[in-house]
């Protein structure tokens, strides 16, 4: 599956879907390390993007995003609609990352 074939609208322009095959997902929990919090924990100070946490959050959603692409393509699709991002706290520091979506099949138009 490519990436170009994964969207959060409901349709792929220039293909129809011939099969839903179901809801898929990614999961990553993640927690900061003491060193990302201390060096977050600096960045704030002089104030502006907080490039720690941004490159964390960056890599989490990435691997939520491969894992939930993997998961489709184990359940033979070669497509993904409705794609969404959500996360929790799961306790203090600890982040569930959940990137999900529906798996299809696809075939051009």
């Amino acid at each position: 599956m490519t990436h170009d074939l994964v969207t959060t609208a409901f349709t792929l322009d220039g293909y129809r879907i011939v099969r839903t095959l179901g809801l898929v997902r990614g999961i990553v929990v993640r927690s900061r390390s003491i060193f990302g919090t201390i060096g977050a924990g600096l960045q704030t100070i002089v104030g502006g993007n907080i490039t720690l946490l941004t490159e964390l959050c960056e890599k989490t959603r990435s691997q939520a995003f491969e894992l939930m692409v993997q998961h489709g393509m184990e359940l033979g699709a070669n497509a993904i609609i409705g794609a969404r991002y959500d996360a929790t706290e799961v306790m203090q520091g600890v982040t569930e990352v959940l990137c999900y979506g529906t798996a299809v099949i696809v075939e051009k138009a």
